[in-house]
């Protein structure tokens, strides 16, 4: 039994220590690349050597593209997705869990479904959408025949145009159309004594004051781990801020970052992408850093 319980843990350390050098090899190699100059990689190619001229890729970045700005649009998009789920998604999980809602499992398997359809698969019906919000009031009033009646009282048809594209609403909103937020707190409101509720009330609690006395402090840990999940969500999106913004100065770091690789014919400026993957990558790798004790604790928490 020692001898197999060693074997085991050699292959088992075998098998951790590939899967180190699969993921770490490719960080070094970034790195050194940053480190070359774009002259040096034409006649060297990709090196796995540090050389002198970070820092002067990294200014490259701030002063000939347009990242540092991206960056910024980035944040603003992963910071308000990552708010506004926290909040949507405690609020529906608390309905759902704490009120005697008719059909609430029904609702709760509705709003799980939507994790089976992720933006990427559903991209074209919200761009249409997000062109005009009031497409689907269009197309209410057109197949009710109410717009024939609005146009036999006023004269004309009714017909609202209001596109979120190109903006940061629309770059946000479209994110928070996933039910794994509601997932993980109604899950964990599931592991808290069912008479709760209860004796808040005999306390003199209302619904409100339960909330926020009582079920949200209780919350943290799985608040900060849909946050830190739905931050990195929306800092990595690339499909949808690819085709909701036209302009450099909307589109995220991700779009901003494959944009420096040219179309076809010159040889890639690949000392200068790899510069500006270091500082993309800088803002979730310390989100990570800040916050992985609070992530461990809430999916595990939620998990019970």
């Amino acid at each position: 039994m020692v001898e197999n319980a060693r074997s085991i843990n050699i292959v088992a350390s075998l098998i951790l220590l590939i899967g180190i050098v699969y993921i770490v090899g490719p960080l070094y190699l970034t790195l050194t690349t940053a480190s070359h100059s774009y002259a040096f990689m034409l006649q060297n190619g990709l090196t796995w050597s540090f050389g002198g001229d970070l820092l002067v890729n990294i200014k490259r970045i701030f002063t000939e593209t347009s990242i540092p700005l991206q960056m910024v649009n980035s944040l603003i998009v992963a910071i308000g997705d990552a708010v506004a789920t926290c909040v949507l998604s405690f609020l529906s999980a608390y309905a759902i869990v704490y009120f005697r809602v008719r059909w609430a499992s029904v609702v709760f398997a509705l709003i799980l479904a939507t994790v089976i359809l992720p933006l990427d698969m559903r991209f074209v019906t919200t761009y249409q959408v997000a062109s005009n919000v009031f497409s689907p009031l269009n197309a209410a009033l057109d197949v009710t025949g109410l717009n024939d009646l609005i146009a036999a009282v006023f004269g004309a048809p009714f017909h609202a145009e209001w596109s979120i594209l190109n903006t940061h609403v629309g770059l946000v909103v479209p994110l928070l159309a996933h039910g794994m937020g509601t997932f993980l707190f109604r899950q964990f409101f599931l592991t808290l004594p069912k008479d709760l509720f209860k004796a808040a009330r005999m306390d003199g609690a209302g619904p409100i004051r339960f909330l926020f006395d009582i079920l949200l402090p209780l919350s943290r840990t799985t608040f900060a781990s849909l946050f830190v999940l739905s931050f990195l969500s929306g800092w990595t999106q690339y499909l949808w801020p690819l085709v909701a913004s036209s302009t450099a100065e909307m589109q995220t770091a991700v779009v901003g970052l494959a944009r420096l690789v040219p179309d076809e014919g010159a040889v890639p400026d690949y000392p200068l992408i790899m510069a500006g993957a270091i500082l993309v990558s800088i803002v979730p790798l310390a989100m990570i850093a800040l916050l992985q004790r609070y992530l461990v604790q809430g999916l595990v928490l939620s998990e019970k």
